[in-house]
C-alpha cells in the first residue's frame, strides 16, 4: 500500500510532469485540488477523489470544508457509518452546506428515516434551491413517504431546472413507466444516457424497461456493456434469467442465477423469480417454500397464493393445499385457477363430489371479475387497530365491502385519503369504495388521479368498470388498449381485448388478441383456449376450433363449457359428414 508521504511524491512528479508537457504545448491544470476532488466524483473516481481530500485533510484543511465531500465518497460506497461520522453532525462551510445537507438527506433516505431525511433536504434547500437533482432526491423522498402526486411535481420540477440532468431524467423516466408503461419512458431513458452513458443504475433500468417493452435483442445489447463494465453486477444475469423463463428455458433461467449468485431470499421479485424456476424445474418443495415465504411477506397478493398453491398441488401435498386454501376458494373473491387447485386436492384425496362442486364453480363465467376480495387481517381486528397504518386501513375499507356496509367503506377510504392525499393507495382506495357505493363517477375520477402516479393492471380493469357503468364503453376499451400497449405481455388485457372483440362480432381482431394472450401466459386457461375455439369456428376455420376445445378438455377434463364446445364441434362435424353421404355425394 502507497502510504501518504509516498503519495506526495508522487503528485509532486506528476506536477513536474505536467509542467514540463506545459512547456510542451498543453496548458496547465490551473484547478485547486479541492475542485480535482470534485471533478472525481462527478467522473465517478471515487478513490481519486479520496486520495486528494485525505492530503488536504492532512495538510491542515478544515473540516468543515471537507465534510461533504469525504461524506458523499463514503455514502457512494455504501460505508453508511463512515458517511454519517462526516455528515452526521451537519458541521459544513458555507460554500459547502448545500451539498452536504443533501448527502446527509440521501443517507438518511437510505437508512430509512424518511423524517430526518425531509429535514436535511429543507437545510439543503435553503443554500441551493435550485438544484436538479436536490430536486430528484426530493421526489423520491416523497414518493417513499406516499406523497406519490407531490413526487411527480417534484420530478417535472427537477427536468425544468435541469433537463440535461441525468438524475432529473432517471427519476422522471421511473415514474412515466409506472404510470404510462414501459414504451412511453424509453425514449426518456435514452436522453438520459445521452447526457451520462456511463451511469450503469440508468443502464440497468434502461434495460429492464427494452424488456417490458417487449425488446429483447436491444435488452442484451444493453446488458453485455453493463456486463462488461462490472462483470461483479448480478443485474445482467437476472434480467437475462428474466428473459429465459419468459421463452420457457427454465434450466438456462436457474444457470443464469447461479452465475449471478442470485437467490430466492434477495428481495419479492428475484424470490418470484428463483420460485417460478424451481417450480418449472420439478423442484416443487424448494419452490413452495419460496412461495410460502412471499405469501406470509405479502398476505393480499393473488400471484403468489395461486403459485404456492400449484407448487404443493404438483408436490403431491393435497391436504396442504385444503387446509391452507380450501375455505378462501370457497369466498365470492375466489378465482377460477384457486379453485381448480383446491378442487384437483380434494379429487387426489378421494372426496370427488366436493371436488366437482369447486370445479362447477370454477367453470362459472363471471359477468365482472371485480368482486369485494376480503383482507387477511378480519374486520373486527382492524376496526381495534389504529388508522394511521396504510395495511390496516386496507382491511377496514375491504372487510366494510364484503360485510356490505358501503358508507363506513367510503368513510374509512375518505379518511385515508385526507391523511396522505397525494398517495396513490390512498386514491385508489377510495375510488374502490365510491365504485362499490354506486358513485362511479367519483370512483373514475379518484382512479384516474391514481393512473396519474401508478397504474398496474388491477387498477386499470377497476377503471375500465366505472367507465363500463358510465355507459362509456368505447373509452372503457380504449383504456384497455392503452394498457396493453405500455405493457405488450400482458396476458389479461389481451383475453379482455378477445372478449370484447368478440362482443362486438369483431372476429379477426379478437382472434388477434386472443393468440396474444395464448403466447403470453394464458395457455394454461381452459376458458381461454374455449374462447379461441369459438373465434376459430366463427372464422370457420374448424380444424383450429377443434384443437383449441380439445386443448381446454385436456386442462381440465370436467369443465363443462369445454366439454360443451368440444361436442358441439364434434356433433357438427359428423353430422356433416352423415347428411353428405345420405345425400350420396361422399364418403
Amino acid at each position: 500500500m502507497i502510504c501518504r508521504a509516498e503519495r506526495r511524491v508522487l503528485a509532486l512528479a506528476a506536477v513536474t510532469l505536467m509542467l514540463a508537457l506545459a512547456g510542451c504545448g498543453e496548458p496547465p491544470d490551473t484547478r485547486t485540488p479541492l475542485e480535482c476532488a470534485q471533478a472525481d466524483l462527478a467522473a465517478g473516481d471515487i478513490l481519486g477523489a479520496e486520495l486528494v481530500l485525505e492530503d488536504l485533510l492532512s495538510d491542515g484543511t478544515a473540516r468543515e470544508d471537507l465534510a461533504a465531500y469525504l461524506g458523499e465518497a463514503e455514502l457512494r460506497q455504501g460505508k453508511y457509518a463512515e458517511a454519517r461520522r462526516w455528515l452526521g453532525p451537519g458541521k459544513f462551510s458555507r460554500d459547502s452546506a448545500g451539498r452536504g445537507f443533501h448527502m446527509l438527506g440521501k443517507l438518511e433516505l437510505a437508512e430509512g428515516d424518511l423524517p430526518a431525511a425531509g429535514a436535511a433536504y429543507d437545510e439543503a434547500y435553503r443554500f441551493k434551491p435550485d438544484d436538479p437533482g436536490l430536486w430528484a432526491d426530493i421526489g423520491r423522498l416523497r414518493y417513499a413517504g406516499g406523497e406519490q402526486l407531490e413526487a411527480i411535481d417534484a420530478s417535472v420540477k427537477a427536468v425544468e431546472l435541469g433537463p440535461h440532468n441525468p438524475e432529473a431524467l432517471r427519476l422522471h423516466a421511473q415514474l412515466v413507466r409506472e404510470a404510462e408503461g414501459a414504451s412511453a419512458a424509453l425514449p426518456i431513458y435514452a436522453r438520459a444516457l445521452e447526457v451520462d452513458p456511463g451511469n450503469l443504475d440508468l443502464k440497468a433500468d434502461y434495460a429492464a424497461v427494452l424488456g417490458d417493452a417487449g425488446r429483447a435483442t436491444d435488452m442484451l445489447v444493453i446488458l453485455r456493456q453493463l456486463h462488461n463494465s462490472n462483470p461483479r453486477d448480478p443485474r445482467p444475469y437476472f434480467m437475462q434469467a428474466v428473459l429465459a423463463a419468459r421463452a420457457g428455458k427454465y434450466e438456462l433461467a436457474r444457470s443464469l442465477l447461479l452465475r449471478g449468485g442470485i437467490s430466492g431470499e434477495d428481495e419479492a421479485s428475484s424470490g418470484l423469480l428463483v420460485g417460478i424456476v424451481d417450480l418449472e424445474n420439478g423442484n416443487y418443495d424448494s419452490a413452495a417454500q419460496t412461495f410460502g415465504r412471499l405469501l406470509r411477506e405479502q398476505p393480499d397478493n393473488r400471484r403468489f397464493r395461486h403459485l404456492l398453491a400449484r407448487a404443493l398441488s404438483l408436490g403431491g401435498s393435497h391436504r396442504e393445499v385444503v387446509y391452507r386454501f380450501g375455505e378462501t376458494a370457497g369466498l365470492p373473491s375466489a378465482s377460477p385457477y384457486l379453485r381448480t387447485m383446491v378442487a384437483r386436492a380434494y379429487e387426489a384425496l378421494g372426496d370427488r363430489e366436493v371436488a366437482a362442486s369447486y370445479l362447477d364453480r370454477a367453470a362459472r363465467v363471471r359477468e365482472s371479475d371485480l368482486v369485494a376480495v376480503q383482507s387477511v387481517i378480519p374486520l373486527s381486528v382492524a376496526e381495534v387497530g389504529g388508522r394511521e397504518q396504510g395495511e390496516n386501513t386496507v382491511a377496514l375499507v375491504r372487510g366494510n365491502i364484503v360485510a356490505g356496509r358501503r358508507r363506513a367503506a367510503v368513510v374509512e377510504a375518505e379518511g385515508f385519503r385526507g391523511r396522505f392525499p397525494g398517495s396513490g393507495d390512498a386514491l385508489s382506495l377510495a375510488a374502490d369504495a365510491y365504485l362499490v357505493a354506486g358513485n362511479a363517477g367519483k370512483a373514475l375520477d379518484f382512479y384516474e388521479d391514481a393512473a396519474r402516479i401508478r397504474r398496474p393492471w388491477p387498477l386499470t380493469r377497476r377503471n375500465y368498470t366505472a367507465l363500463i357503468a358510465l355507459g362509456r364503453e368505447d373509452d372503457a376499451r380504449d383504456l384497455i388498449i392503452q394498457h396493453l400497449a405500455g405493457e405488450p405481455a400482458n396476458s389479461e388485457a389481451a383475453a379482455m381485448l378477445a372478449y370484447i372483440a368478440v362482443a362486438r362480432q369483431e372476429w379477426r381482431e379478437a382472434g388477434i388478441y386472443a393468440d396474444l394472450a395464448l403466447a403470453n401466459g394464458a395457455s394454461r386457461s381452459p376458458e381461454m383456449h374455449v374462447l379461441r375455439s369459438r373465434i376459430a369456428r366463427s372464422l370457420g376455420d374448424g380444424d383450429k376450433a377443434r384443437h383449441h376445445a380439445l386443448l381446454a378438455v385436456i386442462l381440465q377434463p370436467m369443465n363443462r363449457h369445454a366439454l360443451e364446445t368440444l361436442q358441439s364441434l364434434e356433433t357438427r362435424r359428423w353430422g356433416a359428414r352423415y347428411r353428405v353421404g345420405r345425400l350420396g355425394l361422399g364418403g
